[in-house]
């Protein structure tokens, strides 16, 4: 049996019919088919309506083999009798001015720069199309946005119209349809043209405004951000709430923010450099007390420490600044980093040790790998033994 779609018109939110069957799918969700309905169903990139059939709540709606299964949280005890469907309203009027959004912007690209969408996505909280470009500059988007915004504040008439595949030919259409037989057209007299069985306000008035808010580079293509309608002002109260809240921690006006924000990261780069150089400093210090212990043997001196949550970073300048000073050295140093233990090993140019053999040979103790040369190596592994008894074993090695 064919199902009525009332959704066709977008405006009919509360309607009575009666349900064709109800059942579970296979993942055991409940779903009824109805003989007419206004629900809207997933599909050409605008999301499904919800609402209440029968004061069940509709959570999905989506066509499947030719019916429009309305997902309900629960199942009605008595499908015999005739249903009241009401349509959430604020969502679908919402999905009325972001779809007729689209296509007005759509449109404009076309008209402005001849640049053609080839996908529309609406979301949550934003919308986006794909435009087959390469690149866009802001002059093209305002461009667009602005031609756009001018047929809204046109206020012109929003039509759909139902036609066959042999008249076609007599719309200048923006792509050709993909379904067949009956096909409805969304049209705007001298502007835009399109197959599209989505709900559209009467009017481009009704769309409110539209705002390009991004764009970037996806799979060849650019992919635009904007909104529509209640969404503009939404996004202009959450950017102001935002801003207003900036102005007050850095206490700047907003017309000078940047000139503030700029400011801040200059003197924060300063501060972090100072900061860097002070602890270079007391690396420096702590690597030449290591060398006020260091304990000579065989011709060798020894330096050996272990560490707890440091950076292996700091290890190796600590290591490095040794056998920089002192060309008999061999330092070792070890440090546990909560499950994980790691290790640098340095040797001035005398010392007659391959660096490289010996951490390969303490890397099966910790299940670890590093790498590095003969005079300088480092690596790491899991701590399955003391940081201490790694320390040792990479003595004996030597």
């Amino acid at each position: 049996m064919t199902i009525k779609r009332y959704y066709q018109d977008a405006y009919m939110n509360v309607f009575q019919t009666e349900i064709q069957n109800q059942q579970q799918d296979e993942n055991g969700a409940w779903y009824v088919v109805l003989e007419e309905t206004a629900f809207y169903p997933t599909g050409g990139g605008q999301p499904h309506d919800t609402g209440t059939l029968h004061n069940r709540n509709v959570i999905n709606v989506e066509e499947v083999n030719g019916e429009i299964r309305h997902y309900i949280e629960e199942p009605i005890e008595d499908i015999s009798t005739v249903v009241e469907g009401r349509v959430n309203w604020d969502r679908r009027f919402d999905h009325m001015q972001q779809h007729a959004g689209q296509h007005i912007l759509s449109a404009a690209f076309i008209e402005a720069l001849s640049y053609e969408t080839i996908s529309f996505h609406l979301g949550k909280e934003i919308l986006t199309i794909d435009l087959d470009v390469s690149n866009i500059t802001e002059t093209d988007a305002l461009k667009a946005e602005a031609l756009a915004n001018q047929v809204i504040q046109e206020g012109r008439l929003i039509e759909t119209k139902w036609i066959t595949e042999a008249e076609l030919s007599d719309y200048p259409l923006r792509k050709q349809p993909s379904v067949t037989g009956e096909i409805r057209l969304v049209l705007i007299p001298d502007f835009d043209y399109n197959g599209c069985g989505g709900t559209h306000p009467r009017s481009t008035s009704e769309v409110g405004a539209i705002k390009i808010l991004d764009w970037e580079k996806h799979k060849g293509h650019i992919r635009l951000q904007f909104v529509c309608g209640n969404r503009v002002l939404k996004q202009l109260h959450q950017k102001h709430g935002l801003l207003k809240e900036l102005t007050g921690m850095l206490q700047a006006p907003e017309e000078s923010m940047v000139l503030t924000i700029e400011r801040l990261q200059a003197k924060q780069k300063e501060q972090e450099k100072a900061i860097e150089e002070l602890k270079e400093g007391l690396l420096i210090y702590e690597a030449e007390e290591l060398l006020k212990e260091a304990k000579a043997h065989e011709g060798r001196t020894f330096i050996k420490a272990s560490f707890v949550d440091r950076p292996i970073r700091e290890l190796q300048k600590i290591a490095q600044h040794i056998t920089s000073r002192r060309n008999e050295t061999v330092v070792l140093l070890v440090v546990q980093n909560d499950e994980k233990l790691q290790f640098v090993a340095a040797k001035g140019s005398s010392p007659r040790v391959n660096l490289r053999t010996v951490a390969q040979n303490v890397f099966p103790l910790i299940n670890g790998r590093g790498g590095g040369k003969e005079s300088f190596v480092q690596g790491g592994g899991e701590a399955l033994i003391s940081k201490e008894e790694l320390l040792e074993s990479l003595t004996n090695q030597i």
